[in-house]
């Protein structure tokens, strides 16, 4: 075996699946569960933020999560591999034209907003089969649950 092939074993097994973790691109609000060690205790901390940057590929890929704490703006850079996350949660998904959200360090107020994501809702609502009137619906219904 050469260099890079024990290299790439080892990174292999380090690597979280990626059914285990959701997808989420910039400018989505997150939750960040942080297993933090206390002497002996081990417990998980929710950090809740805007994902304003996610660089790198691989084992080193690594997010930055943006909140306000106290109207001082924080920001975390997390190793998305990393055995101190214990999960990531999308809690709601922002419509932005950027890959890089620094700008949001000089906003207030409002205007830190981001739009909401909105996919696929118009495709959602329109279906292939052809408009029922409101009766037969009722009636389909009605014989679904056995009425």
């Amino acid at each position: 075996m050469n260099r890079q092939q024990v290299i790439e074993s080892v990174v292999e097994h380090q690597l979280k699946d990626e059914k285990d973790m959701p997808y989420f691109s910039v400018g989505d609000t997150l939750n960040v569960h942080v297993r933090i060690i206390e002497g002996t205790k081990e417990r998980i901390q929710v950090y809740q933020g805007v994902l304003i940057s996610m660089n790198s590929r691989g084992i080193n890929r690594t997010i930055t999560v943006r909140r306000i704490v106290a109207n001082e703006g924080v920001e975390r850079v997390f190793p998305v591999h990393s055995p101190r996350i214990a999960q990531i949660e999308v809690v709601r998904r922002g419509d932005v034209r950027r890959s890089k959200l620094y700008y949001l360090r000089d906003r207030v107020g409002k205007s830190r907003r981001l739009r909401d994501q909105r996919r696929g809702l118009k495709h959602a609502t329109v279906s292939t089969e052809p408009a029922k009137s409101s009766s037969a619906a009722k009636k389909n219904a009605a014989e679904a649950t056995g009425e």
